[in-house]
């Protein structure tokens, strides 16, 4: 079968309101189930836009996350990707035994039930940081959305953020550049939050890293500092693409008609509408794979759209693409959702009148193709 081919650029950016839908996903879909296109790093990736392939392709073992196996021609560096899983040890590059094993070790600190130990910390960081904002109309996009996720993720892992606002201040200026697509802001962003880190690994400090050294007792120290980085790292990306949504929506509808399901219900929706990557991380084909039909050679690279797949008016299935699937879903899932929804409940008991400064349909959208879409501001009245 002949690859149907997208005539998209799928690094496309623009900017638009927040009303109009993103173009992007339905043109994918519209092509085929599994489509082919063009990148400006040369040659074709394939992008799957069936949910029932895309889960096979993401429990597929031909189908791995070492970048190692990404095309040749790649510049692996001016296109973002990680160190190779022989380079540097990571969740996110790891495939096969070696990631089970990495993943055994992070999985029982990531439960539901862990997670929920950590929700009046959680709504104490959430109740300190609104105080902090000015009076009057904030932009809640311009600082708050990136740094409350920080705070919170590093709060869980134990590293120390109460009187230490510089280390705090440089994590959330090296995130920043990563989402602005500065040179080398990846590399820089990874080596200022496993500095970061380390600091939760220090005698005396208790937290998700010291129990993680301890469930990895033979780790190198940097590449457990690493590890930690793409923990940080994820867990304040995973939060807040979605969270200038979240916010722009109860605010627009009134925080304080919501009851607790009300919260849970909209959290859900906005994931789903909004996840926090429109695609998958890349995926590369160690052989040839039969997908569909398609046959995408070895040394491919590969996306599944999730966003497009979520909000696929065709579908019906309960579970959607948000957080992933298969073995390498996304092991912070709980804590994400526990962030979320614990914003909301804050704004609803400290800012009950809180509201939007400006009509929902005046908020602009930014989006970046793959990268993800987020809200260019999020001008609010807290009151």
């Amino acid at each position: 079968m002949e690859t149907p081919v997208a005539d998209v650029d799928v690094y496309a950016t623009g900017v638009c309101p927040i009303t109009h839908p993103n173009p992007l996903p339905e043109k994918l879909r519209a092509a085929g189930p599994v489509v082919r296109t063009p990148v400006p790093m040369g040659g074709d990736v394939w992008v799957i836009t069936d949910e029932t392939l895309a889960r096979r392709a993401l429990l597929d073992p031909r189908i791995v996350k070492d970048p190692a196996y990404a095309p040749e021609h790649w510049d692996r560096g001016a296109v973002g990707l990680e160190p190779t899983a022989a380079e540097r040890t990571s969740l996110t590059t790891l495939d096969g035994p070696a990631h089970q094993l990495l993943r055994q070790a992070h999985n029982p600190l990531f439960t539901n039930r862990r997670m929920q130990e950590h929700a009046a910390r959680v709504a104490e960081i959430a109740h300190t940081l609104l105080d902090e904002l000015p009076a009057g109309p904030v932009d809640l996009a311009a600082d708050f959305t990136m740094r409350y996720p920080l705070a919170v993720v590093c709060d869980v892992l134990g590293v120390p953020i109460d009187g230490n606002t510089t280390a705090v201040d440089e994590a959330t200026a090296a995130c920043r550049k990563v989402f602005a697509g500065t040179s080398d802001s990846g590399a820089a962003m990874m080596a200022a939050l496993g500095e970061l880190a380390a600091t939760a690994l220090v005698d005396g400090r208790q937290g998700l890293a010291r129990d993680l050294r301890e469930r990895l007792p033979d780790m190198p120290d940097a590449d457990l500092h690493y590890v930690l980085a793409g923990l940080i790292f994820a867990g304040q990306v995973t939060t807040t693409v979605v969270l200038g949504f979240l916010l722009a929506r109860v605010l627009d509808g009134g925080i304080t008609p919501m009851d607790p399901d009300g919260i849970d219900d909209v959290v859900r929706r906005t994931l789903r509408e909004h996840p926090p990557a429109v695609v998958s991380l890349w995926r590369f084909t160690t052989a040839d794979v039969d997908l569909g039909g398609v046959v995408i050679p070895a040394r491919s690279g590969v996306l599944v759209d999730i966003a497009g797949i979520n909000n696929d008016p065709a579908r019906s299935g309960p579970q959607d693409l948000t957080f992933g699937a298969g073995p390498h879903f996304c092991v912070g899932s709980h804590l994400a959702q526990l962030e979320l929804t614990t914003l909301v409940r804050v704004l609803r008991e400290r800012f009950p009148r809180a509201r939007l400064a400006v009509p929902y349909a005046d908020l602009q959208r930014v989006d970046a193709g793959i990268h993800g879409s987020m809200l260019a501001a999020v001008p609010a009245v807290l009151t």
